[in-house]
């Protein structure tokens, strides 16, 4: 074997335990958090389903005024649907390192590990929730077809990085104090009527918009919009905005994550 082939092995052979590891604690999660009765893992997306369904019927019933001519359908399902992913990530990450310290006195798990498998979870289920209803509602025509999938995709991934950082961040805050468990369910109701999903940027005020564009999942929301029905209105957003804020808050969570992970003691 090559010298080449020999410095390759232990990196391969890392990421081979790396993803057995996720896995591992994936199916772990699913188990414990769904388990084995009923329509079991199914509520993985079923449950999002469920939620985005629900606020579209109640628009359509009080037929709830957003700003613009687009279904409601449609608004609810590329605004509220992303609501999932920030909002639901750090609450699945918030004292999970406490709820599964146990798992640490494994030497091949560390506290990254098992905020990645709740994360990709949490994405998981919501990114089938928001294919399977998309597909519905094109189907029944309550919808019509995205203009453009990449920019979809783009917003979508781009909101998803953004609860993902979120999530590690507040995670591993919530090791250090119990406060960032109890501030954050009624901060993250707060930010839910800003967050873009009930709204088009366009139709606010200038000075509102500058203050709601400081949000990154506003342009995340838009961006989605945008690849939905962009031509339908006037989207407003900033991909560079997202991205840096996305980067710079990753940067600051792994730096909190990896003070934590020396601190942790397995219980």
């Amino acid at each position: 074997m090559s010298s080449e082939a020999l410095r390759k092995t232990p990196l391969k052979e890392s990421f081979t335990v790396q993803g057995r590891v996720l896995g591992a604690l994936l199916i772990r999660e699913v188990i414990t958090r769904y388990g084995r009765h009923n329509i079991g893992f199914l509520w993985l997306f079923v449950e999002p389903m469920l939620f985005t369904l629900g606020v579209t019927a109640l628009w359509t019933a009080t037929k709830s005024i957003h700003g613009s001519d687009l279904p409601i359908a449609a608004f609810a399902l590329t605004g509220y649907s992303t609501v999932l992913l920030w909002r639901n990530l750090p609450g699945r990450t918030i004292g999970a390192i406490r709820a599964d310290s146990a798992l640490l006195y494994h030497r091949n798990i560390k506290p990254l590990d098992i905020y990645l498998a709740r994360i990709f979870l949490e994405v998981g289920g919501a990114s089938i929730s928001f294919i399977v209803l998309g597909v519905l509602f094109i189907a029944i025509e309550w919808i019509s077809p995205p203009e453009d999938i990449l920019m979809v995709a783009t917003g979508w991934f781009g909101i998803a990085w953004f609860g993902a950082a979120l999530a590690i961040f507040l995670g591993t805050a919530s090791y250090l104090s119990e406060l960032v468990n109890k501030f954050w369910h009624p901060f993250s109701y707060l930010l839910f009527p800003l967050s873009g999903a009930a709204f088009l940027v366009s139709v606010l005020p200038r000075n509102f918009q500058e203050i709601v564009l400081l949000l990154p999942m506003v342009h995340g929301v838009e961006l989605v919009r945008d690849g939905y029905f962009g031509s339908k209105f006037t989207p407003i957003y900033d991909l560079s905005y997202l991205l840096v804020f996305n980067l710079v808050l990753s940067v600051i969570a792994l730096m909190f994550l990896r003070y934590v992970s020396r601190r942790v003691v397995p219980g």
